[in-house]
C-alpha cells in the first residue's frame, strides 16, 4: 500500500513538475489573420515588365503570390553557402514565373506565346542581343531545361538535350543571336554519393598561427561528405548550343563564372578547386582564372587565387591578390583586373591603394597598367576611345568618387565625390547604348561633351522626384532635362532613343496603380499609356497616407510614412493604437541623416513583411520611421552612441504621433525585421515607451557575430564593451514589455542564426518576461510559404490586439471600425 502511494505521489509530482513545460509549448495548426489581411496578402501580383531595346515589344511575366509550405519542404542540400534541390541540379526555393506573354507596344495588342510547358516553372528570362528571341529556363522535379521564344511568331521551343546545371547560378548566357552557352550535368542526381553510415573518422579543422577572421556564414561545408556532394553537384560540362545543336567546350569543371569576350573569340573563366573551405562560401574557394579559346584550350592562366579565408577583417580591406577580372566593353578582347598597392590594408599610408591592369589578345605579352586609384577601386563603366568612368571609394567612410578616364591618353580627372548617404547629391546612372560588340557602353551627346544621367529616385527636400539630366564632362555641371512633377511619382525605366529623347516611364500616385507610359521630350507630344494594371488592393481605398516630419531632441530631422484607417477622423475618433516599424541605418553626417527619403505620392504595394496590413484593423501605422545612428564626432563611430540615439529616435516618433492626436502614447507598439528586430529588442530593454514589440529574424547577441555586423567593422576583441552594450541579450532581464519573436527555422542570412531567437526567448523567459517564440518551418531569412506568412500575420495581429489595443489604460475605448 505504501509503495502504491509513493508511486502515485511520484507520478503526481512528475506531472506537476512538467506541467509548466507542457504549457510553455504550443503545437497548433496553421491559423490565418482577419479576412481583410488575408485578401491583401493573396491579391494577384501585377505582372513584371521587360522591354526590348527599341521599345517595340514588351514581355510580361506573372508569378504565383506565394508557394505553399509543402513546396518549401522539398528536399534541400545546404552546403558551401548554397541551397540546392538535390533532385534537379538547381537552386531550391525559387519563385517561378508561371506565365509569359508579349505585347506589341505600337498596337497595344497582347499576344499569347505558344509552346510553353504546362505547368510552367520559368526563370532567368533574357532577350537575345538583337531582341528577336527570348530565352528562359524551365525547372521540373528532376531537371532544368532551356527554352527560346521567337518574338515574331510568339512560339517557344526547348533547345537543350542534356539537363542544365544551375547550381552555381548563371544558368546560361547568350553568345550571339543564335547561340547560347550553358553548363550541363554529368550524371543523374540519383548518382550522388550517399552519406556513409559509419564515417571514416572525425571532422577536423585546424589553423597554424595565421589569422582567418570571417563573418558568421551559414550553410557551410561541415564534413568530408559535404565536400563530396559539392564536387558532385558543382561540376558541369560547358556547351555551346547553335540553333539546338550542342557542342562541348573543354573539360568538365566547377565554373563559378564564364564571360564571353566582346569579339566572341575567347572565354574568361573562373573555376573552383580543392581544398574546399569550411569557413567561407563557394565564392571564396580557391580558384583558377584563365582565358580559353572556344574549344576550351587554355591560352593564358591569369591567376591562381587562394581561399578567401585569409581575407583581412575590416571594411575596405581586401586580400593581397588580383580581383575583379572582366572584359573591357569597348575593345574586342582585352581583360582587365585590379591589384591592391597597400598589401590589401586600407589604413596603410600610401598615395594609391589600387591599380588596374589590362591584357589584350593574343594574351602573350606583359600586362599594362591603365590607372591607379587613391581609394579602393570599385569598377569601370566603358564608353568610347576617350571616355570611361572609374568609380572608387571607401565604404568605411561612406564616400565614393567618380573619375573620368581617357583610354587614349591615360589621363584621369576627378568628376565628382560624394558621401554615399547623401541622397540629395546622387547624380544617377549614365544612360548606355549598345556598341558594335553588343555591349552596353556610355552614351555621349553634343559631340561627346556630355552624358545623360538617369536618377530613378531623385531624392530632394520635397521628397523623391526622379529626373533625367545632362552632365557636362568639361564644366562638371548638371542640367535637368526632365523631372517628375510634384504631387506624383514617375521614373524613367528606359531611354529608348537618347538622341530623340523618347522614354519609357513608370508613373503612379497615392491612389493610382503604377503603369508604363511613352514620353517624348523633344516633340512634346502627349504621353501615351501602354499598360493598364488594375489596383489589386481595393481594401486600401480610402486609407490615408502622408509623410510626416519631426525632430528628435538633439535637432536631427526625422521622417516616416503615416497610414491612417479609412474614414478616420482624429477629432471624432481620438488617438489610435499605433505600430511603428523601422530599420536603423548608420550615418557619419547628421545632415545626411536628416534628409527626406521616399515619396508620399507612391502607390502602396504590399509584400509579406509589410506592417501596413494592420491599418485595416483600426491601427495607425508609421512605416519606414527613420532611426538614424549618427557619428557624433570626428573621432567617433555611429555605434558609439547606438542605444542613446535609438531612444532619441523612438521618443521623437512617439511624441510626434501623440502631438498630432493620431497615436495613443499609451498604446504604442514597435517592430522590425532583421536589424529592425535587433532595434526592437533594444528599445524594449532600454525604454518604457511601448506596450508590445514584434521582432522578426533578428540577432540579439552580438558576441555570436564577433568579426563585425551590419556596418560595424570593429571586432569583439577590439571593443568587447560595445558588443555587450549593443546586445539586447545582455539586458534580457530588463525586457518586461511583451515581445513576439518570429524566426524562419532555416534562416540563411549571415549572423541571424535561429539560435539567436531561441536563446533570446529562453533569456527573457528565464527572467520572467512576457515572450512568445514562433519558429516558421522551412523558412529562410525572408519568408515565402503561404501558410507560414498567413500564420505570421495572424500572430502579429493577435499580439497587437492582446497587448497594445487592449492596453488597460485604454480598455473600453472604441477604435474606428475597419
Amino acid at each position: 500500500m505504501m509503495t502504491r502511494l509513493l508511486l502515485s505521489t511520484i507520478t503526481c509530482f512528475l506531472f506537476l513538475a512538467s506541467a509548466p513545460l507542457l504549457l510553455a509549448q504550443e503545437d497548433i495548426a496553421y491559423k490565418v489573420p482577419p479576412k481583410a489581411i488575408s485578401d491583401l496578402l493573396l491579391a494577384k501580383p501585377t505582372p513584371n515588365v521587360s522591354v526590348d531595346e527599341k521599345g517595340t515589344w514588351m514581355l510580361l511575366t506573372e508569378n504565383n503570390s506565394y508557394p505553399s509550405v509543402e513546396e518549401l519542404a522539398q528536399p534541400e542540400l545546404r552546403i558551401a553557402g548554397l541551397r540546392i534541390n538535390p533532385k534537379n541540379y538547381a537552386p531550391s526555393r525559387q519563385n517561378f514565373i508561371n506565365n509569359l506573354y508579349l505585347k506589341n507596344i505600337a498596337t497595344g495588342k497582347e499576344l499569347k506565346i505558344l509552346g510553353l510547358p504546362a505547368p510552367l516553372y520559368a526563370g532567368n528570362v533574357s532577350w537575345s542581343p538583337n531582341d528577336k528571341k527570348i530565352a528562359f529556363t524551365h525547372t521540373t522535379s528532376d531537371r532544368v531545361d532551356l527554352y527560346v521564344i521567337d518574338v515574331l511568331t510568339q512560339k517557344a521551343i526547348k533547345v537543350n538535350k542534356m539537363p542544365l546545371n544551375a547550381v552555381l547560378g548563371g544558368s546560361y548566357q547568350w553568345y550571339d543571336d543564335n547561340t547560347l552557352l550553358y553548363r550541363t550535368t554529368l550524371a543523374p542526381a540519383s548518382a550522388a554519393p550517399p552519406k556513409p553510415v559509419m564515417p571514416k573518422g572525425p571532422t577536423i579543422q585546424q589553423n597554424y598561427g595565421k589569422a582567418a577572421p570571417q563573418p558568421t556564414f551559414q550553410d557551410l561545408i561541415k564534413s568530408p561528405h559535404d565536400e563530396q556532394l559539392f564536387a558532385f553537384y558543382g561540376i558541369g560540362q560547358l556547351v555551346k548550343n547553335v540553333n539546338g545543336v550542342e557542342t562541348k567546350i573543354g573539360q568538365p569543371a566547377i565554373y563559378s563564372s564564364i564571360q564571353v569576350s566582346p569579339d566572341k573569340k575567347y572565354l574568361l573563366t573562373e573555376t573552383l578547386k580543392k581544398p574546399f573551405s569550411y569557413l567561407v562560401t563557394a565564392r571564396g574557394f580557391p580558384s583558377t582564372v584563365a582565358i580559353t579559346d572556344l574549344t576550351g584550350k587554355i591560352i593564358n592562366t591569369l591567376a591562381e587565387l587562394p581561399s578567401a579565408e585569409a581575407r583581412p577583417s575590416g571594411r575596405d580591406n581586401v586580400q593581397y591578390v588580383p580581383r575583379g577580372f572582366e572584359w573591357r566593353d569597348d575593345e574586342a578582347a582585352t581583360v582587365i583586373w585590379c591589384m591592391p598597392l597597400d598589401s590589401g590594408l586600407i589604413k596603410k599610408n600610401v598615395e594609391f591603394h589600387d591599380a588596374v591592369y589590362a591584357l589584350s589578345a593574343p594574351f602573350t605579352g606583359e600586362s599594362k597598367e591603365l590607372f591607379k586609384t587613391q581609394l579602393r577601386y570599385y569598377g569601370t563603366s566603358w564608353g568610347n576611345a576617350t571616355l570611361a568612368l572609374v568609380t572608387e571609394g571607401l565604404s568605411g567612410k561612406q564616400m565614393t568618387r567618380t573619375n573620368r578616364y581617357n583610354p587614349s591618353t591615360g589621363e584621369v580627372t576627378k568628376l565628382m565625390e560624394r558621401n554615399t548617404t547623401d541622397a540629395y547629391s546622387d547624380p544617377g546612372n549614365p544612360v548606355t547604348e549598345t556598341n558594335q560588340f553588343h555591349r552596353r557602353v556610355i552614351k555621349t551627346i553634343d559631340n561627346g561633351t556630355k552624358i545623360l544621367m538617369n536618377n530613378t529616385t531623385g531624392a530632394s527636400s520635397k521628397g523623391d522626384l526622379p529626373f533625367l539630366a545632362t552632365f557636362d564632362l568639361n564644366t562638371k555641371k548638371t542640367e535637368i532635362l526632365w523631372r517628375c512633377p510634384e504631387g506624383s511619382f514617375e521614373a524613367v525605366t528606359r531611354v529608348l532613343d537618347a538622341d530623340k529623347l523618347t522614354l519609357l516611364t513608370r508613373r503612379e500616385n497615392e491612389t493610382t496603380m503604377p503603369n508604363y507610359w511613352l514620353k517624348d521630350l523633344k516633340l512634346r507630344i502627349a504621353d501615351r499609356q501602354i499598360t493598364n494594371f488594375a489596383n489589386p488592393y481595393p481594401q486600401l481605398e480610402g486609407v490615408s497616407k502622408q509623410k510626416i516630419s519631426y525632430k528628435r531632441a538633439d535637432g536631427v530631422d526625422l521622417t516616416g510614412d503615416l497610414y491612417l484607417p479609412k474614414g478616420y477622423d482624429a477629432k471624432r475618433d481620438g488617438p489610435l493604437p499605433t505600430l511603428i516599424w523601422a530599420y536603423p541605418r548608420e550615418f557619419n553626417s547628421a545632415a545626411d541623416a536628416a534628409q527626406i527619403r521616399g515619396s508620399e505620392h507612391r502607390f502602396t504595394l504590399l509584400n509579406w513583411g509589410s506592417p501596413i496590413y494592420y491599418v485595416t484593423q483600426g491601427y495607425a501605422v508609421l512605416n519606414n520611421a527613420e532611426m538614424p545612428i549618427v557619428a557624433t564626432g570626428a573621432d567617433k563611430k555611429p555605434n558609439d552612441d547606438f542605444i542613446a540615439q535609438l531612444k532619441l529616435n523612438a521618443e521623437a516618433a512617439v511624441g510626434k504621433l501623440s502631438d498630432m492626436g493620431v497615436g495613443d502614447k499609451n498604446r504604442m507598439a514597435v517592430g522590425g525585421h532583421s536589424y529592425g528586430a535587433f532595434m526592437t529588442a533594444n528599445l524594449l530593454a532600454h525604454t518604457n515607451l511601448f506596450k508590445g514589440g514584434i521582432a522578426r529574424s533578428g540577432a540579439y547577441n552580438r558576441t555570436l557575430t564577433p568579426f563585425g555586423f551590419q556596418n560595424e567593422d570593429r571586432t569583439y576583441w577590439q571593443d568587447p564593451d560595445l558588443y555587450h552594450d549593443m546586445s539586447p541579450f545582455s539586458f534580457a532581464d530588463k525586457i518586461k514589455t511583451p515581445i513576439l519573436l518570429i524566426h524562419g527555422e532555416a534562416d540563411n542570412n549571415t549572423g541571424t542564426f535561429p539560435i539567436q531567437s531561441e536563446r533570446m526567448f529562453n533569456a527573457i523567459k528565464g527572467n520572467g518576461g512576457t515572450v512568445k517564440y514562433v519558429s516558421l518551418p522551412h523558412e529562410s531569412h525572408g519568408y515565402a510559404g503561404r501558410e507560414n506568412i498567413l500564420h505570421m500575420l495572424h500572430e502579429q495581429f493577435s499580439w497587437l490586439e492582446k497587448y497594445v489595443k487592449s492596453s488597460p489604460a485604454e480598455a473600453g475605448k472604441a477604435s474606428p471600425k475597419p
